[in-house]
């Protein structure tokens, strides 16, 4: 008990991606420039559908969430990380922890749903034209983002309250760069049966569910298009799903793979590699798939640019 409230005290050690100087330098760099596009796309995206009234609309309004979850998630990691990379002691307290990992999980989860959400929008607008404006209402939309919120903050409440009841007899080495679940089971001296079971439930209805969702919807969408005369349309359609069924798979795969995969096949290394795509690389490419390709939001953030120099 006197290890494990020495442990509590004093916090947690974060090793990072890696301890060789001139691959902290790199990362550093590489992190630093990945945010800053990240803040800036993700910005730039909310501030277009803000202050151009056509994007006000049900997909506009998912991605306005979309990109405010990337904004704080990349927000609540890369930094830490970046300081922990210049940094020679990578301590973080207990409540830094456990607050880091309560907010990275609301917000990770929430991204799941939310990409399913709006693979759900698109198969109303492509396959149900008709009906488009009755399915997705202004009611619905609101249930929908209000639900996948408080869905994952009592599932990332539970979760945190779980691993922070976990015994680590004195063990504060944690070998990850932020706090996540997974290292935390590897280093507890606990049981942690039932914390690994209610990741997997956790893993299962939340990730795999909305992953299958989301196929399910795409799938649906590509048929409709095939059954299309335009080929133009079909081919722009086309392009456009595809490109987001890839940005959608960089970020389930990883975090099913991540926590779904068995204790016994747990490697700090691959880990580390896996997280970076939907912590780092997703947020990143998120609004340059889903929203700065559309000529709308170009010519928005342009006549924003163009307003601001003349001023």
């Amino acid at each position: 008990m006197e290890d494990t409230n020495q442990t509590d005290m004093n916090g947690f050690i974060l090793l990072g991606l890696s301890t060789v100087p001139y691959l902290q330098a790199i990362f550093f760099i590489l992190f630093l420039l990945m945010y800053i596009v990240t803040l800036l796309g993700n910005a730039s995206l909310i501030v277009a559908v803000t202050l151009n009234p056509q994007l006000q609309t049900p997909m506009y309004f998912f991605l306005t969430n979309l990109a405010l979850i990337d904004i704080c998630f990349s927000s609540t990691i890369v930094p830490q990380l970046l300081v922990n990379t210049l940094s020679k002691l990578k301590r973080i307290s207990q409540m830094g922890c456990a607050t880091q990992m309560f907010i990275s999980l609301v917000l990770g989860a929430t991204e799941c749903l939310l990409l399913a959400v709006m693979a759900f929008d698109r198969y109303a607008a492509i396959c149900k034209p008709l009906h488009y404006h009755v399915i997705m209402n202004q009611r619905l939309c609101f249930c929908l983002a209000t639900s996948c919120w408080l869905i994952c903050i009592m599932n990332s409440l539970t979760h945190v309250n779980l691993i922070f009841r976990l015994s680590f007899c004195g063990v504060n080495q944690v070998n990850h760069y932020f706090c996540e679940v997974p290292p935390f089971l590897q280093i507890s001296c606990s049981d942690t049966w039932f914390n690994t079971i209610m990741m997997y439930i956790s893993a299962l209805t939340i990730g795999m569910c909305s992953f299958i969702l989301t196929l399910f919807s795409y799938v649906h969408i590509i048929s409709t298009i095939l059954q299309t005369h335009s080929s133009e349309g079909r081919h722009k359609t086309f392009s456009t799903c595809s490109s987001h069924l890839i940005v959608v798979s960089l970020y389930y795969c990883p975090i099913m793979s991540m926590y779904l995969r068995p204790h016994s096949d747990y490697s700090p290394e691959t880990d580390k590699t896996i997280s970076i795509l939907y912590t780092a690389v997703t947020p990143m490419f998120n609004p340059i798939i889903y929203g700065i390709r559309n000529k709308q939001v170009i010519g928005t953030i342009k006549a924003v640019i163009t307003r601001q120099r003349q001023e």
